[in-house]
């Protein structure tokens, strides 16, 4: 998802918002800025989809191990170590995200500035 929707999303509005005032009309800058705001919200969604997820199997990591350590079974230990196998990606993907919707708000602010002129931003 990051590498098809988010890196693209931020290449572009990098981009545009590269521009300097007068460069881009404040109608396409306004356009750009209601059609960012749908990606944001998709984007918001994932977020908090993949946050779900990441804290789930840190908690099944997190109830697996202290079992194992009680119980010697190794299912318990495999099981664990496949939850951490899969937890470390998770991890890695929701920092991306975060990252990746934190970086399209100042976006959004940039072509705030660039649709009204006279806007001072405090970002």
């Amino acid at each position: 998802m990051y590498k098809n929707r988010l890196k693209p999303a931020l290449e572009y509005y990098r981009i545009l918002t590269d521009k300097k005032a007068g460069e881009l009309p404040t109608s396409v800058a306004e356009e750009e800025m209601a059609r960012l705001l749908v990606q944001i919200s998709f984007f918001q969604h994932e977020r908090l989809i993949h946050l779900i997820v990441t804290v789930l199997f840190g908690l099944g990591t997190l109830i697996t191990i202290p079992a194992y350590l009680m119980l010697n079974m190794t299912a318990l230990l495999l099981l664990g170590a496949l939850l951490i196998a899969l937890l470390i990606p998770y991890i890695v993907h929701y920092f991306h995200l975060e990252n990746g919707v934190q970086q399209l708000y100042l976006y959004y602010n940039r072509l705030e500035i660039l649709a009204n002129p006279g806007y001072r931003s405090i970002y």
